[in-house]
């Protein structure tokens, strides 16, 4: 398994536009996407561009969402995951699987619109870590 890029941060909150507002009052972000409902993992999502990878602000769409226990937790919000690209995801889960890592579910499409999966913080040094296909511009 080699490192690839940085692609983002996943951040959770209880309120995407009071988290808009912080990126950009407080933090400077001039280049906030819109947010939009992802149904099927039961999150709102919102990308805010910084100069070197994204932070992805999620927010929960009702209550068996899947941030919501990590909100239960962090009522504030808070890191919630990092996400590195890979350029085939296939191979990339295998490797993680060979290693003894848990891998969470089958590849499956993300915010991104290519194919992503995440590893258990367990096996990842306590940190929840997403794999994510290089997006094909």
């Amino acid at each position: 398994m080699k490192l690839g890029p940085l692609n983002h941060v996943g951040v959770a909150t209880p309120s995407i536009a009071d988290s808009i507002a912080h990126w950009r009052d407080v933090m400077g972000a001039t280049r906030i996407g819109e947010p939009f409902d992802m149904p099927a993992q039961g999150v709102k999502v919102c990308f805010v561009d910084a100069p070197n990878c994204q932070i992805e602000l999620i927010e929960p769409l009702g209550e068996d969402s899947p941030i919501q226990g990590f909100l239960k937790s962090n009522p504030l919000g808070g890191q919630h995951h990092v996400c590195f690209e890979v350029p085939d995801i296939h191979a990339a889960k295998a490797e993680f699987e060979a290693a003894g890592k848990r891998v969470l579910g089958e590849p499956r499409i993300g915010a991104h619109g290519t194919l992503i999966f995440f590893v258990h913080p367990k096996d990842m040094g306590g940190m929840l870590t997403e794999i994510m296909e290089t997006p094909k511009h």
